[in-house]
């Protein structure tokens, strides 16, 4: 399971999704490259089921500018970005 939280209101998403999408220069999408927070790419959390009784499924992010720390403990991995427009704390499982 993953959680993202953003910093400046503490929303949260959690859920088995974890998915960077990465964009081309159009903005279209040109696929999944990884399950954790990559820059230059957008990060996904959530379920890849439809929710029952809930307002959505997954938080889509925008693309990520810098990472500010990144921490791995066993098998969790923490890491705290930046993107255009707020801060987000995430942690998952770390899939070799």
């Amino acid at each position: 399971m993953a959680r993202l939280r953003r910093v400046g209101d503490g929303k949260m998403e959690e859920g088995s999704m974890v998915e960077a999408i990465e964009w081309n220069k159009d903005g279209t999408f040109k696929g999944i490259v990884g399950n954790r927070p990559i820059v230059g790419c957008s990060l996904r959390v959530g379920s890849p089921f439809a929710r029952s009784y809930s307002q959505r499924d997954w938080w889509l992010t925008t693309v990520i500018e810098e990472i500010l720390e990144e921490k791995q403990e066993e098998d969790l991995l923490y890491v705290k970005f930046i993107t255009k427009n707020s801060v987000y704390e995430f942690w998952g499982k770390e899939k070799l």
